[in-house]
Parts: C-alpha cells; structure tokens; sequence
C-alpha cells in the first residue's frame, strides 16, 4: 500500500491558493473555477460535429472503430486547426462509401486574443472553400510536409473506399493528389498512418496500417455470452499487413512494402508510432495490433526493416499473451533521457507501460507504475502522454469507449450500451501513476464512446489541450485551465521549411533532471497531434542549455528562448554543432 498525499486533495489545495478565489459575506472562500483542470469549449467555440457511424443493427464491424481528428496548422498563421472524420451509411446491397457528400470536417481556429491578453477559441468551419473533401468511411488522418513546400499535406484513410492524400496549396486550399502520388491504398481496411522520413533524404515517406479483411456483403454474425448479437472480435477476420511508401520527390510514390519486409509478417494494425526505437539515429516503425503481437520494425539503414518486437520486450505483455493493442504514444515517462510506450487495450487486459531498459529493450511494468488495475475496466482507444500541469513530468490521457455491448447498459436499455468514462493518471515523479479523473472536470464524468485523440495548445498559452472524437456522439474540445501558471517553454522545430519529425530536444535544468522530448504528429489512435514542443519547466525553470538532436544526425546548440512563448528553431541556424 502507498501512504502518499492523494493529488486530488494536492492539486486543489494548490490550485486554491494561487488564483484569487471568490468569498462569502461570511468571510468563507468558494472553490475558484481554476480548480476544474479542463472545459469542455467546442460549442461556444464554434464546433457543433458530432459523428454518426451508420449502424443499422447489422453490427457492421467498422461502426465501432472510428473515427479519428487531427490538429495541425494548414495555414500557417501558427494557430492550430483542427480536422475531424465523419462515418457513413453501410449497406451490403450499396458498398460504395464514396457517395454522398464529404466525410471530413476542417475547423480554421480564429483565437481571439483582447487587449488584456484574454484568449477566446472560435472555431470556422472552412471545409467546403478549402477543397479538402473526403469520401468514404472516414478512419484516420496523418499530418506532414511530404513536398517540402512549407505548408501541411493531409492523409486520410478509409473503410471501403480508397485512402486520400491531399496536397496543401499554401493558399488555405487543397488538392486531391491521391491518384498522381499513388497511395490510395491495397483495397484494405485502412486505419493509422504516418509520415517518416525513413531513409534519411530528406523526404517524407508514408507508413499506412491495415486492420482486418472485412467487407460488409460478408458481415458475420457474433453473439455475446448471453446470446444476443453483438460486434464480433477481431480474431474473426484474417489480420493483413501494413503498406510502405517511398517518396520519389517528384510527387509520386512507390510502394516498397514488399521489399521493405513489412509484409512477412501479418497484424491487425491500429496505432502506429515512427520514432528511434533502438537509438542508432535511424527511425523505426511500432505497430499497435488488436489481438496478434505488436511489431517493431527497426530500420536496418538499407531500405529494408526486421521485426523485432519480440526480442526487444514489446510484442506481448508481461505474461506472454497478445494483447487488443488501440492507442499507443512514445515518450520519456521517467525523466531518464529514454523514452516508453504506452498502449491501450481491452477491458480486462489493462493498459501497457513498456517501460525502455537502455539499448532497445523494454519491459512490461504497467502493475508497479499504477496503470493495471485502474485501466482493466475500460476499453481505452485514442492516448497520449501530455504534461497538463507542466510540472517538468508527462501525465496520461486515455479515451475510453467499448467495442462489445456492456450488459448493465443493455439491462438500462440503452440506445448505445458502449460507452465509458475517460481518464486522466498523473506522474507522481517516484515512478507511480495516480488517477486524478475525479478532479479533471465535468468532461470526464460524461460516458461516451471514445475513440480517436489529439493533443495540442489550441489557444496558444502553454497548457496541452485535449481534443476528444467520440464514435457516434460530440466532438470535445478540453480546454487545459491549469497548465500555463507554471513556466512553459514552446518550441516548433524545422528541417528546412517543414516540421522535423523524429527530432529530439535536450533541456538541462538547474535543480531538475534533464526533460526530453520529441517532435511527432503521430500516434494516439487514428489521429495526429501538434507537432511543437511543449515543455512543463515547474519550479526548476532555469534552463543551462538546451540542445537539438536533428533526425539527420547533427547535434546542435542554441541560445535558451524566452519562456511562455513560442520560438521556432531551424537546423543549421544554432551556436554550434557536431555531426553525429
């Protein structure tokens, strides 16, 4: 048993005394709105979506997966915009998903900042002007330069219809390139992609992760344990193998997947992370699979790939067995310079913290971090690690949501027996998680059916935000309310003129340990988060030096930025370097 303070009774405490709370005619002081950690803001900021997955009763398989949202930047006015897939009717007699009009929803953030510095979000849906229209079953979206033109591309997948990719025209359109680029897809159920520059040229490549062979004219029909219909397993389908693209830098791309070694192994793919996995300074591919081994491609610097989940600790859980991999994240969990993984699962197989040993090798230790027990309840989907408080040290989010009926919802007639409550777990820095959804806000008591996740500071004042897409109900919009009392350090980091995925930034502190952290857009579940660098600095915020360890190899200094703003540093344009 831990005889620790509970961080609820902490961080309210803490709360209370810095901000000015409101008193009683009896000299009694009232809880300040500033002791809620996040706001729900997406209708008074403008978002009314809410998404329909089509179900007929026919427990369509893919009703349950989607969807997936995305924040990024599309025109450049470096404030976050936001991105959210739509499902459609499934009809076995109709297949064809790609009628009808489109099936993603792009919001332009118009952040209004008054003269006293007060930040309001709006939202303006821009979707029918910026040409980026999606048709088919929308699945999950990637974020990324891939022509280096300084403006950000966008890649969705689908069920039942062809994957887009659309080009950034840099001028608030887009164009759908798909059929040029060659990446529409194998035909397959697509789910989680992302940009990585794999072979290091300079270009961003394209890894797309397939789910199960489905098709809705050969639905099967599953039953629960008290007979009744439900969504059947994935086990029911064949698992398929993932696609790898490489980008040629005329626009086009090849499918290298087979010559790559990505298909010599087969799994149910939902989240994928690309990262250096194994610290030799090429990026690796891990692959989140619902119900086979996870994979881990490492890169053999040739064009080629071997899977190495297994040797390296990260295929299984502690016990040996294949878990329902959802949503995964890859970050410095312990403040020791290598970074962890994080995965959801299944109700009653808990969430997984691989926890990184040095040298590519990771451990199973998700019961001695505090995450078994509290996660085994829930169905967890989209994730993240996030500092929320920026206290120097990465909470976690998890939005939670089930794939097969929950008998006392069915017992209470529920139109939707799904849903559950989300969850937020914060470091306590001696290694444990402790759950502080009770104090997170009224936003985490709603049930829903949670599915995809992005993180990022929409308003631009150095807390994470949190942005929630929920499969056939409301989109979420959680707005962080505590995070930018304590010092913050934003950082957008470029290769030339796009985002320098991959590349790692060192921050030493005096009187608190080194922070990394590292630029991505991918991972979570189906979705793509803010590639700039958010760093919670707390109360050691003296920052010595601070250091960039580019995806090229280069390891360069630069001159420490001012605090509680964002600075954008580009390769090549520090105090110093030294190749790697």
């Amino acid at each position: 048993m831990r005889f620790t303070l509970s961080f609820a009774a902490i961080v309210i405490a803490a709360l209370l005394s810095a901000c000015s709370p409101d008193t009683s005619k009896d000299g009694a002081s009232k809880p300040s709105v500033r002791s809620v950690l996040f706001v729900d803001v997406a209708e008074p900021s403008g978002i009314r979506f809410a998404h329909s997955n089509g179900m007929s009763g026919e427990f369509y398989y893919p009703e349950v997966i989607g969807p997936g949202v995305a924040l990024f930047d599309f025109n450049n006015d470096g404030r976050l915009d936001l991105l959210v897939l739509q499902g459609t009717p499934l009809d076995a007699r109709q297949p064809d998903t790609t009628a009808g009009p489109c099936t993603a929803r792009l919001y332009r953030n118009d952040l209004v900042v008054d003269g006293n510095g007060t930040r309001t979000l709006k939202f303006t849906d821009v979707t029918d002007a910026s040409g980026l229209c999606s048709r088919g079953y929308g699945m999950g979206i990637a974020t990324g330069d891939f022509d280096n033109d300084g403006c950000v591309d966008v890649f969705i997948t689908h069920f039942g219809a062809p994957n887009q990719l659309f080009r950034n025209n840099c001028d608030g359109t887009f164009t759908d390139v798909t059929s040029k680029a060659g990446v529409a897809g194998s035909g397959r159920w697509g789910t989680s992609a992302t940009f990585v520059d794999y072979d290091r040229d300079g270009l961003l490549d394209l890894f797309v992760t397939n789910y199960v062979e489905f098709a809705v004219k050969d639905n099967k029909r599953c039953f629960n344990g008290t007979g009744a219909r439900d969504y059947c397993a994935p086990s029911t389908y064949r698992p398929v193998p993932g696609i790898l693209y490489h980008n040629r830098g005329d626009g086009t791309f090849e499918d290298v997947s087979v010559k790559s070694g990505i298909t010599r192994e087969y799994g149910s793919g939902l989240g994928v992370i690309a990262a250096d996995f194994n610290d030799d300074g090429w990026p690796d591919i891990y692959v989140a699979n619902d119900g086979n081994p996870n994979q881990l491609w490492i890169n053999q610097k040739d064009g080629t790939f071997k899977n190495e989940a297994g040797i390296r600790g990260c295929a299984v859980s502690a016990d040996g067995a294949p878990e329902a991999g959802m949503g995964v994240d890859f970050a410095d969990a312990f403040n020791v310079g290598r970074d962890d993984i994080f995965i959801t699962h299944l109700t009653r197989e808990k969430a997984t913290l691989y926890v990184n040993v040095g040298q590519g090798l990771f451990e199973d230790r998700s019961a001695t971090v505090g995450l078994s027990a509290a996660t085994a309840p829930y169905t967890g989907f989209g994730t993240a690690f996030l500092d929320y408080d920026n206290d120097g040290w990465l909470d976690i989010v998890i939005a939670n949501g089930a794939v097969h009926t929950i008998e006392s919802l069915v017992s209470a007639r529920d139109p939707y027996p799904l849903h559950q409550k989300k969850q937020l777990f914060h470091n306590q820095r001696d290694g444990w998680f402790d759950e502080t959804t009770a104090v997170a806000g009224s936003v985490f008591e709603l049930s829903e059916v949670g599915r995809g996740l992005a993180t990022g500071d929409l308003d631009n004042d150095g807390g994470i935000d949190v942005v929630i897409a929920n499969n056939n109900g409301p989109l979420r919009v959680l707005l962080n309310k505590v995070g930018s009392a304590q010092p913050w350090l934003g950082l957008k980091l470029m290769s030339g003129k796009r985002d320098a995925y991959g590349a790692r930034v060192e921050v030493e502190r005096s009187g608190g340990p080194t922070l990394w952290r590292r630029v991505r857009a991918d991972g979570s579940y189906l979705s793509a988060n803010d590639p700039r660098v958010l760093i919670g600095l707390g109360e050691a915020s003296s920052i010595s030096k601070l250091t960039v360890h580019w995806p090229s190899g280069r390891n360069e200094r630069f001159a420490v930025p001012p605090l509680r703003q964002y600075t954008t540093l580009v390769e090549g344009r520090g105090l110093g370097s030294d190749a790697k």
